[in-house]
């Protein structure tokens, strides 16, 4: 047993051996499964037992879009929640544990629960929510609830609770069913429920005051922000608009000023020889962005070029990385979704939309964008040192809450750098829909460093969420490929909250406590 001096918080080790240097940029477009970046790929792959690939596998990743199944189920132990600290950490219970947070906490604040048949929130029935299956193989996404069962309601009593200090964020049961779909605009002629429209009413009443209340903002908006009042709450909690209303027009066309005086000042240097490869690189990597029916319309493949040269240019430390684009999208979509109301954000036509206003989206698309990066900079310095550190971190979390699944990585000799270098690269963008993005910042931007720490505990719950994939997969090959092409094609907002609904136990049980369930 390590004495007490030795006794630091694993966050915190200075001895820490970090991954090698990375001498090019691997990201959006090329994950780091790579002799360059990482050299032992090649060298132990050899020395791994591996099956060939049969005939009938080989479209099974095209597939995951239309096969996967999200079917949740649920228990009935109210108390299992801090029972839990004390013991093991399987697949069911993770589901539930999320789940049982959202609905006590909705109990707590005495708020009234929708009927069972149309509420989102409430137990999904796989024969209504999955979808059909196909002939093909479907081992790889056969949802986590087939083969787990619900964790037994008695194992509470055997179990010494968690002291618990704090609770989960205000209004965290409105996440399942409070937000409506990202993936259309605003006001796109559903009727809101009575609950979202309670929910939407409390944000327009905050907001309107002389003086908006940031954290009573950030607590409502934990659960998701209702789409009518994303964009100025957004910028809000960005920190780009002051919390006193009679600032923002001036703080708007200061900043949106001074954004297209750079603009001029800058921009025409894209074709000097010293800023040639930053362009060029820009304007290979904005084709291969998504959703490519929005990107690749000439105004808006414009725009991202404008934002991404001037950002690079006025912060030469990291200068452009593949991955930086990826994080303008969501900013965007949500800003120019004000003004194509009732659209498909994916298929939106912006060539309808006045030059004055994709000007000003543009500006402060730029600015929101640039509050992000500057929590989480040291991500795309020479070498990366900030995402290396951080894939570290996953490793050894990861080793705390699942052993099975990290002792099956390492066996197969899977690195967390193959796979989980473009989830901090780009904060998960790839891996999920963008309307599960858009959701998914909304908590961030609540969240104290929800960027650059909160992500954390969202990836190692997004890795757990995948253990009965990963404990199936024996082979190195088929391993790595599920895991950089994981079957969220179908993901919604409650897959969303739960996800987070368990980062947020990660956090609380291990971030002030990273020895707690060492054995």
């Amino acid at each position: 047993m390590a004495s007490d001096g030795a006794r630091k918080q694993f966050w915190k080790r200075s001895n820490s051996k970090v991954p090698g240097s990375i001498q090019h940029v691997y990201g959006a477009q090329h994950p780091p499964f790579d002799p360059l970046l990482h050299g032992t790929v090649l060298k132990a792959a050899p020395k791994v037992p591996t099956t060939p690939l049969k005939a009938k596998r080989v479209s099974t990743f095209q597939e995951f879009e239309s096969n996967t199944s999200d079917a949740w189920d649920a228990g009935e132990d109210e108390d299992e929640l801090l029972a839990l600290a004390a013991g093991s950490l399987g697949s069911a219970v993770v589901m539930e544990t999320a789940r049982r947070v959202l609905r006590d906490h909705s109990q707590r604040q005495g708020r009234p629960r929708l009927p069972e048949a149309p509420g989102p929130e409430l137990r999904p029935q796989p024969s209504t929510e999955s979808p059909p299956a196909s002939s093909g193989d479907l081992r790889l996404v056969k949802s986590v609830s087939e083969s787990h069962t619900s964790c037994p309601t008695g194992s509470a009593s055997d179990t010494v609770p968690l002291q618990r200090s704090q609770s989960l964020p205000h209004s965290a049961s409105g996440a399942l069913g409070g937000a409506a779909e990202p993936g259309t605009c605003s006001g796109g002629g559903a009727a809101l429920s009575e609950r979202e429209a309670s929910r939407l009413d409390k944000f327009r009443q905050l907001l309107a005051g002389p003086h908006t209340d940031l954290e009573e903002l950030r607590r409502l908006s934990w659960s998701g922000i209702p789409k009518p009042v994303r964009p100025i709450t957004w910028k809000l909690l960005s920190g780009y608009l002051p919390a006193n209303v009679d600032r923002r027009p001036a703080t708007l066309q200061r900043k949106q000023k001074e954004y297209f005086a750079f603009i001029d000042h800058y921009y025409d240097s894209r074709n000097d020889e010293v800023h040639q490869d930053t362009y060029r690189q820009i304007h290979i990597d904005i084709p291969r962005m998504s959703p490519e029916a929005l990107i690749l319309q000439p105004k808006v493949t414009e725009i991202f070029e404008r934002i991404l040269f001037i950002w690079a240019i006025r912060h030469p430390a990291s200068g452009y990385v593949q991955g930086i684009n990826d994080l303008v999208t969501p900013f965007f979509v949500v800003f120019i979704c004000e003004y194509l109301d009732g659209e498909d954000v994916a298929a939106a036509d912006v060539s309808h939309v006045p030059a004055d206003v994709l000007r000003n989206v543009e500006a402060d698309t730029y600015w929101c964008m640039s509050k992000l990066l500057d929590g989480i900079q040291d991500n795309y310095t020479f070498a990366q040192p900030g995402i290396q550190m951080k894939v570290k971190m996953l490793e050894e979390l990861v080793s705390r809450i699942d052993e099975q699944v990290h002792r099956h990585l390492e066996q197969h000799e899977v690195r967390y750098l193959q796979f989980a270098f473009r989830w901090m690269n780009n904060l998960l963008m790839r891996e999920l829909p963008l309307r599960c993005t858009v959701r998914l910042w909304d908590t961030y931007q609540s969240e104290p460093e929800g960027f650059a720490h909160f992500h954390l505990y969202v990836c190692a719950a997004f890795l757990v969420r995948w253990r009965k994939e990963i404990l199936e997969e024996r082979d190195f090959q088929e391993l790595l490929l599920f895991l950089q092409n994981l079957p969220t094609a179908h993901w919604g907002d409650e897959d969303i909250s739960l996800l987070l609904a368990e980062a947020y136990r990660l956090k609380f049980a291990f971030a002030d406590a990273p020895n707690h369930y060492k054995k």
